[in-house]
Parts: C-alpha cells; structure tokens; sequence
C-alpha cells in the first residue's frame, strides 16, 4: 500500500498505518522512566485492557520478557477476569485508548477501593476517567485515529511497554530509527496478486504462529478489515487436531513459521486438507512467502506492519470501505456515568 494512488489514500486506516513508522522514530523513551522508577521494587507486572490495546503490547512485552531473562514476571489479561484476581502483589497497568473503557474503568475503580498501590493508565487521550482514576497515567503522542482498527497506536503501547521493561533491567530501547525504516518497508511492500487474490477468496483465513500478539491480533484485524471470519492458531496448533475440521476453501497465514515444523504444515495442511497456506518471514520458506526486513529484536513489530499490509489489500481487492465496518465500533464498551 501507499500514499499515492487514490484506492489507498483515500483511507484514514492506511493513512494512519503509514504514520507508524514516524511515530516509532519520534518515540521518547524518557517518557517511560518515572514508570520504571515506581516499578523498581515491583516483582510482578499486570497488563490489563481489552482488544487491540491489549493483545499486542502486553503479550509482545512477555514473549521479549521470557525470551530474554526480564527482571520482572509479566502477565496479562482481560479487566473483567481481573477483577476475579487478588493483584496485591502485582503493579497493573490498565491501556485503552479513548480512557473510557468500561471493563479497564470498573478494574481501576475496584482496585483503588481496595487500597491498591501502583496502578497506572496508558490512553491516547487526556483528562479521561480511567487517568482521573490511576495514581499516574501515560498519553501517547501518536494522535487520534479516525478508523475503527486500532493501528498505530498499538505500536506506540507496545513500545511504551518494551522501553519500560528495558529500564527494569538498567537498558534504553536502541535502533528505533532502524525499526522505523523496517516498518515502513513492511507496510509498503509490494504483495503478490496471486497471494491477494488466493486469500481474498478464502472463506475463512487462519493465522498460526508464536504467542507474540502478532498473530492474535491480525485475527482481530482480518474481522475489522476485511471483514472476513478468521481464528488465532497459537503454535503449531494448526497441526493438532484442528486439521479435522478445515476446508481446502481455507487459508492459513502463518508468521515467521517454525522451520523444524514447516513440513508438518505441508503435511497436515496442504496435503492432508488441500489448503493454502501463505507465509509472512523475514526468509524464504517452504510456502509462499510475503518476505520482509527482520526488524532484530523488534521483528515483532515487523510482522505486524505486514499483516496490516496484506490486510489492506484483501479489503481493497473486496471493495470494502476499510474506515467503517458495520457493527465494530471505535470504543467497544465506553462505560457511563448513571446521573
């Protein structure tokens, strides 16, 4: 996608999406270190939120924590489980973008009856309920988006996230204007026709690969988009039992796949059901492949900017008005004051 030819332009979601990249670039790391500061004695981090604001930043900042030895347990889940936890020992961070997210909201509300004492919002918008709530609260500086899909403030919470995680462990976030760069590749690489068309035609698209967010939240965004049935296939568990209900007629996308497991894929997949799959990696693989730049440390970030990239294109190719879907609404579940 571009910013030249009208079918693209004339969208707000690719519009934003292609402001990723400066956005990563003008990013402050020092914005995140009176966070770090309060967090330094924590032993356990909470990274609660709904959607988009959740999926992404709070599992990517786990998979890089556990990947590489971080000095804090990280865990994540939706608000309104949370409220079923005992979080005492946890700082829990609360991200919604409007502020007025209802299940992020009633969490705070609960937790700061009880006396809880490191609780903090993250918004793309100022003086809203849930950072009237939090003992401190972060507003990016990405700007509004106008398009339902979250996009380019999805990345400034997952960096927000991975620059505090690196302050926990006496680190700054490094080469973002390389992560810039990679990004901006991914979002305007050329995607095969022959890809488009095979899934513009899919009567469903899986995404499998690691736990990252990556994938779970390109699932979100195929319904946002493209408006297209689409299921999260976490691993290889596309190759573990769900192979019994799919349909040559169905695409799995996976992301930077498992070499050791690519022929079992073939196996499974293309073989045994008679379906398509499309790969997403910064290599050549047994599939075709969507190749793109690595993006080091930040691949993750990387491969989403593809996945949006691709998404883009299906939604075209169906004549899909990307900015408005028909039920799916900016703030999903905005809470209310009852007068």
């Amino acid at each position: 996608m571009n910013n030249r030819e009208g079918k693209y332009s004339k969208f707000a979601l690719v519009r934003e999406m292609l402001e990723t990249s400066e956005v990563v670039r003008k990013f402050d790391v020092s914005s995140t270190r009176r966070f770090a500061d309060r967090l330094s004695n924590s032993k356990a981090l909470f990274l609660s939120g709904e959607g988009s604001s959740r999926i992404f930043p709070a599992k990517r900042a786990i998979y890089s924590a556990l990947k590489n030895g971080g000095p804090i347990n990280i865990v994540t889940e939706g608000s309104t489980q949370a409220m079923e936890y005992k979080l005492d020992d946890y700082a829990v961070f609360g991200a919604s973008n409007s502020g007025q997210t209802k299940e992020v909201v009633r969490l705070f509300m609960k937790i700061k009856e009880e006396g809880h004492q490191a609780y903090f919002g993250l918004t793309a918008n100022a003086n809203t309920r849930l950072e009237k709530l939090a003992i401190d609260t972060h507003v990016m500086n990405c700007g509004k988006e106008d398009a339902v899909a979250a996009t380019k403030s999805v990345i400034e919470q997952g960096l927000f996230y991975d620059s505090i995680v690196h302050q926990l462990a006496g680190k700054e976030l490094e080469g973002l204007d390389d992560l810039a760069d990679a990004i901006e590749a991914a979002l305007t690489l050329e995607i095969d026709p022959e890809i488009v068309e095979v899934l513009r035609n899919a009567d469903l698209i899986y995404f499998a690969g690691r736990n990252t967010g990556v994938v779970e939240e390109l699932t979100l965004k195929t319904n946002e988009i493209t408006r297209k049935k689409s299921d999260f296939l976490e691993g290889t568990y596309a190759v573990h039992g769900i192979e019994e209900v799919m349909d040559k007629n169905e695409v799995v996308i996976v992301v930077d796949p498992f070499e050791s497991e690519e022929e079992k894929f073939k196996e499974c997949l293309v073989d045994g059901v008679g379906m398509q799959v499309v790969a997403i990696s910064s290599r050549q693989t047994s599939f075709p492949t969507i190749q793109i730049p690595h993006g080091g440390d930040y691949k993750d970030y990387v491969e989403l900017a593809a996945g949006w990239n691709v998404l883009v294109e299906i939604g075209i190719a169906l004549g899909i008005d990307l900015d408005k879907p028909v039920r799916a609404r900016k703030v999903g579940n905005e809470y209310f004051v009852q007068e």
